[in-house]
């Protein structure tokens, strides 16, 4: 029995000893394996850093007993994040159900994503691998297969571009005053019952006041007469310069003490010797019982004599003309044209610092448009507001002045008042802004999608959403081809360095912030032209010294990290 008990022992150890003979090779030989892996500098795209690692065996290399659990780690300052899927391989002799890998050699693949955060930004990807032949486990030592993490996507920048709605204001307006003599048939001369009309009354009173009117410009007087079609076209001639001639003299002596009107080219007069316009005027909006077929007549005839010859013939329907519609058109139109001129811009923002109440609602809004302090235009869109609460411009600019000082939550508030009184799509576009610059890309684009008919903005929003979710394709078409920071990473982003640097170069300025100089600075690195990129980091770092600690820590740059004229930039 001794002999059995000791030989059992014998065999466990052999087998004990054979499992730790095989791990120990496995380890000593681990440096056969070959692993390549995509990409070779690990990237962050929308939010992920992906990788794919494929592993080749040598011959001879893997135990048939064995089993290797496979764990790609990204390390860091600070911490180190596992990948979410562990890759495991088994000898061809282990019953499981895992990737075979033969003692003749083999391979696998591996595909796995983290999401990325900033720490990652100078890290290294090594694989932990754990051995097993049955009950004994050896951990390898930790093979680095990969540099990490270059982080240009996350450069999109991500601010509103927000919509006012204009304001109407228009400073100088036109306005005219109106009065008519109308004279007896065949005569010219001006009946004093005619000077006793309210219209004429009215109008000397308008000759003068607005003279003596600051707010208002006299700009001339304008005498047309008529005569009406009647008669024969000899006579009418004759009869509506005369006519013109009576009303012109009346209208001059009105404007006798005028200084105005003595500018040459004040007075205009016309004659008209058959009105057949005002002839077709009056009967479309008579009552006569044959107005259609006077009106065929009229449109059959271009001859006004043959015009005349068959409506009279028609002598039911001429009785009434005569009554109700021919009086009408013996006359004399008077008409006074005269700018109304409103307050000045600098009268306006005057007045809206002051006392804004006096102000109307387009005044209240042009003051917003005068001035470029955020904080002033906030407060001269909420004077406006408050003054007319049902005025949807007056919200909705509240709200794009909110998002122009960063304060997202009450531009929200905002457009949800804007949004009760009318839903359209400038509510929609600024209120996905809004959502943009909190983080809920998901409403936002919810809001941008929903908009009867895309805009320059509504597209420039969708494709910064397209570029923080890794499709670049999409961003470049969002953005059209007006040159612009965004359109430029994505365009570095899907691999268009060259378009990326024509864009770059096509911007009519670089913005202070230091971003667009920073990317010529990367597209520079990407098309190993060194001059262009430290030309572009120099810039942007003259414009934010922040990019210096960026720069050195960015993988863009890691081929001059040991270059003298680049350290000198960062340091």
């Amino acid at each position: 029995m001794k002999k059995i008990r000791s030989f059992f022992i014998l065999i466990l150890a052999a087998l004990f000893l054979a499992s730790c003979s095989g791990l120990n090779k496995m380890k000593k030989d681990a440096g056969d394996i070959k692993y390549d892996v995509t990409p070779k500098v690990l990237e962050a795209h929308g939010g992920m850093v992906n990788v794919t690692i494929k592993g080749t065996f040598p011959q001879k290399y893997f135990n048939k007993k064995a089993t290797l659990e496979v764990t790609p780690v990204l390390t860091y300052s600070g911490g180190e994040t596992a990948f979410d899927k562990v890759q495991v391989l088994q000898g061809e002799k282990v019953q499981a159900n895992n990737k075979v890998i033969t003692y003749t050699g083999g391979d696998f693949t591996y595909t796995s994503a983290i999401p990325y955060k900033d720490a990652m930004k100078m890290s290294e990807l090594v694989l932990r691998t754990k051995a097993t032949i049955g009950k004994k486990s050896l951990d390898f030592d930790p093979t680095k297969l990969a540099d990490g993490v270059i982080a240009t996507s996350t450069l999109v920048m991500i601010h509103a571009r927000p919509v006012y709605m204009k304001d109407n204001y228009v400073r100088i307006i036109p306005e005219s005053k109106m009065a008519a003599i109308n004279y007896v048939i065949n005569q010219s001369n001006i009946r004093p019952t005619e000077l006793k009309k309210d219209d004429i009354t009215l109008l000397k009173q308008y000759i003068a006041k607005v003279p003596v009117d600051p707010n208002r410009q006299l700009k001339g007087a304008v005498v047309s007469s008529y005569a009406s079609p009647d008669g024969t076209l000899k006579l009418n001639t004759k009869l509506s310069e005369k006519r013109g001639v009576s009303a012109d003299k009346f209208i001059k002596n009105e404007f006798k003490k005028v200084d105005a009107a003595k500018a040459d080219g004040f007075f205009n007069e016309m004659t008209t010797p058959e009105d057949w316009e005002g002839f077709k005027t009056e009967v479309e909006n008579s009552n006569i019982q044959d107005k259609d077929l006077i009106l065929r007549v009229l449109s059959m005839y271009s001859d006004p004599d043959v015009r005349e010859k068959e409506i009279k013939n028609m002598s039911a329907a001429f009785e009434a003309l005569k009554t109700d519609i021919l009086p009408k058109l013996r006359r004399s139109k008077m008409i006074i044209n005269v700018d109304s001129i409103g307050r000045t811009d600098e009268q306006i923002l005057a007045q809206m610092k002051a006392d804004p109440k006096v102000l109307s609602l387009e005044e209240m809004l042009h003051a917003g448009s005068l001035t470029t302090d955020a904080k002033e235009k906030l407060a001269f869109y909420q004077a406006a507001a408050e003054k007319f609460p049902k005025c949807i411009r007056a919200h909705n600019n509240v709200g794009c002045a909110f998002l122009e000082l960063g304060n997202p939550d009450d531009a929200l508030a905002s457009f949800d008042k804007a949004k009760a009184i009318q839903n359209n799509d400038v509510v929609k576009s600024n209120t996905g802004f809004a959502y943009l610059v909190k983080g809920d890309k998901a409403k936002a684009e919810e809001l941008f999608n929903s908009m009867t008919a895309a805009t320059t903005e509504s597209k420039w929003g969708l494709g910064v959403i397209a570029i923080t979710k890794g499709e670049y394709d999409k961003a470049v078409n969002y953005f059209g081809n007006e040159p612009c920071y965004n359109l430029a990473l994505a365009l570095v982003l899907k691999g268009d360095v060259n378009k990326a640097k024509a864009t770059l170069d096509g911007m009519k300025e670089m913005c202070k912030c230091g971003r667009p100089s920073y990317l010529k600075g990367i597209v520079g690195a990407r098309l190993d032209d060194k001059t262009y990129s430290l030309a572009g980091l120099k810039e942007a770092i003259g414009f934010n010294a922040d990019w210096k600690a960026y720069a050195k820590t960015d993988l863009e740059f890691a081929k001059y990290f040991a270059d003298d004229a680049f350290k000198a930039l960062v340091q």
